[in-house]
């Protein structure tokens, strides 16, 4: 029961965490109390990509008359939806058995408590055992936050988990916030049928992102039928009859709309209560873990990473945290991450992908800027792909021509961002990125042609 390491939760943060421990020979084990992937791989990321594919295949047979295809008696099998999706998380979590078994990891089921003297106590159907590690990683994430005046009940106030597997499609929804989960889900329900409000509190949807392009966002939305109301607030909701009576506060007032459901979508909060850590005396802020740029808590031989510290509460940015701080415990040289460089994604259509400063925040921290600007309508590709709304946005520090932040809205640019990213990685400038060649006809030259507007070269505008 003694172990070099022990990794408590199995997503994106703990799994890549426990197999890249036993790549560098540490003795390893990993806890999950329900589903090896965690949320990521059984519950959010894939699962709703696996959703968001099923409504776009729906979209395109219903416009096929745009590509000169004719299409008869399309119609939706939401439960065929949705047991697609199950199924591909189904699969991705028996793949991620098979890796802990390739990698020599132990796999212990249950619900984990961390001890005082490094030890976790497991307990699985009434009976608790306690395990031994010389290093203790705490991956547990997070889950859907609660409001108090929107208490889920699983039925007519869900979470991003119910609205997964809902069992039978609802013919109105409001989704409340309108962050990643929201807007993904608001795209799924509005293009099956169902008819979709989304309500934000500030001034724009997807609010974290350029306000350019949350208003393409907020456009393309109203195109396909979702009603936006932004600066406005779910003040309370009447559940019984038989849907719901949202309350809405407005600007210029409040409102009643009525929905079958209503999805509450206003973020997420970190998994920490109940998992030993008062007891074990581990520090934690704000709802969230305190630890060193390494992942190391203030109790020596505690570490935690993913959506229960500090940085975005992002899959991709769980892995990484966890690969970083395997190879800080191992003696390795590493680089602590750069939370200025991650990339962020949201998969409802048009997609968008950012990274870095939006030009707000740019100027606001002290840097003249250069901004080129080039939208998909001027692309031959995005022309022949019938994807035209959306556009490239580029930001360079004036003085040395830095790329500070990328902001991209439309089809495939969740594919597009990694480049930027590289690029920014290897501290590239604009004139380099003009200069790099890219093929045609594809969406990507786009961002060589953003690059050129910022510097007054732009061909194809």
């Amino acid at each position: 029961m003694n172990y070099d390491i022990i990794v408590i939760g199995s997503g994106p943060g703990g799994y890549v965490t426990a197999i890249r421990a036993s790549q560098l020979g540490f003795k390893t084990a990993i806890i999950e109390k329900e589903s090896l992937g965690g949320i990521c791989l059984n519950w959010g990321c894939i699962p709703t990509k696996a959703l968001l594919k099923s409504a776009q295949v729906f979209e395109y047979l219903n416009h096929s008359k745009d590509y000169g295809i004719s299409a008869d008696n399309i119609k939706a099998d939401f439960n065929g939806v949705i047991k697609r999706s199950r199924d591909v998380a189904d699969g991705m979590s028996k793949g991620i058995q098979f890796l802990m078994k390739k990698n020599k990891i132990d796999v212990i089921m249950g619900t984990a408590k961390v001890k005082a003297g490094k030890k976790v106590d497991v307990t699985a159907d009434g009976k608790t055992t306690t395990y031994e590690g010389k290093h203790i990683i705490i991956a547990t994430g997070a889950r859907s936050r609660q409001l108090p005046n929107l208490p889920q009940d699983g039925k007519k106030i869900i979470g991003y988990r119910e609205a997964m597997s809902l069992p039978k499609q609802p013919k109105s929804m409001v989704v409340v916030g309108s962050g990643a989960i929201g807007v993904e889900f608001a795209y799924f329900y509005a293009t099956m049928g169902t008819k979709v409000t989304v309500v934000e509190f500030l001034p724009n949807i997807v609010p974290v992102e350029d306000e350019e392009v949350s208003k393409q966002l907020e456009k393309s939305f109203k195109k396909v039928g979702v009603e936006v109301m932004t600066e406005a607030s779910v003040e309370s909701v009447d559940t019984k009859g038989d849907g719901c009576k949202v309350n809405i506060k407005t600007k210029t007032g409040n409102v009643t709309l009525d929905a079958e459901i209503v999805l509450s979508a206003v973020g997420i909060e970190a998994n920490i209560t109940g998992i030993g850590l008062e007891e074990t005396g581990i520090k934690t802020d704000k709802g969230k873990i305190v630890t060193d740029k390494f992942y190391a808590t203030n109790v020596s031989g505690y570490y935690a990473i993913g959506d229960c510290v500090g940085g975005q509460a992002l899959a991709h940015v769980a892995s990484a945290e966890g690969i970083t701080c395997v190879e800080k415990i191992k003696g390795m040289h590493v680089e602590a991450i750069d939370y200025n460089n991650i990339p962020g994604c949201t998969y409802c259509v048009p997609e968008i992908a950012s990274v870095g400063f939006t030009e707000k925040k740019a100027k606001e921290a002290g840097y003249t800027v250069k901004v080129g600007k080039f939208p998909f309508s001027a692309s031959g590709k995005a022309s022949a792909s019938g994807a035209k709304d959306g556009f490239i946005k580029l930001i360079f520090d004036a003085k040395y021509g830095e790329i500070l932040g990328a902001h991209m809205i439309g089809a495939n640019v969740t594919e597009m961002i990694a480049e930027i990213v590289a690029l920014r990685k290897l501290e590239s400038t604009g004139h380099e990125l003009i200069k790099t060649i890219h093929p045609h006809p594809t969406m990507s030259e786009a961002i060589m042609e953003a690059a050129a507007a910022a510097y007054g070269e732009v061909i194809h505008l």
